[in-house]
């Protein structure tokens, strides 16, 4: 499972049907609706909220919205109920060690894709998170 923390304007098309299949799916977990994926690092973010549902709803809203930019049919109704939820703070550490991870993904895969944005100064995180100084998130698996 990867919930990216970088904005999702950066992924290519398959990465970002993933991102939401896999937003889908820690939704899923955060409802407590599969007993899979409940321990994953990456969802300690978005159960340190005051409501986790919430947060990975507004995630996953965002996700949708990208989508709907790129003329992709994503359905909305799959995503929780659920009010705004209060940003999550990302160090430019994480977003940076997320940066290089994607690049080699996209130059395995979709090399055009990967030169496209080039390297975006700053980076954009997803809407749902704020940049803070810091190194490498202690949930990232290294």
């Amino acid at each position: 499972m990867r919930l990216w923390s970088l904005h999702p304007r950066y992924l290519d098309a398959k990465g970002l049907v993933a991102l939401w299949r896999e937003g889908l799916l820690a939704q899923a977990v955060l409802k407590r609706a599969t007993k899979g994926y409940r321990h994953h690092p990456q969802l300690q973010r978005f159960r340190a909220q005051p409501s986790p549902v919430s947060a990975i709803a507004a995630y996953l809203r965002a996700v949708h919205g990208e989508a709907v930019e790129r003329g992709y049919r994503f359905d909305a109704g799959r995503i929780a109920p659920g009010g705004r939820a209060p940003l999550i703070a990302v160090p430019q550490g994480q977003l940076d060690f997320e940066w290089r991870h994607l690049i080699a993904k996209l130059e395995a895969r979709a090399p055009a894709w990967r030169e496209a944005p080039g390297t975006p100064d700053p980076l954009a995180p997803h809407p749902l998170f704020r940049t803070i100084p810091g190194g490498i998130a202690d949930w990232e698996r290294r």
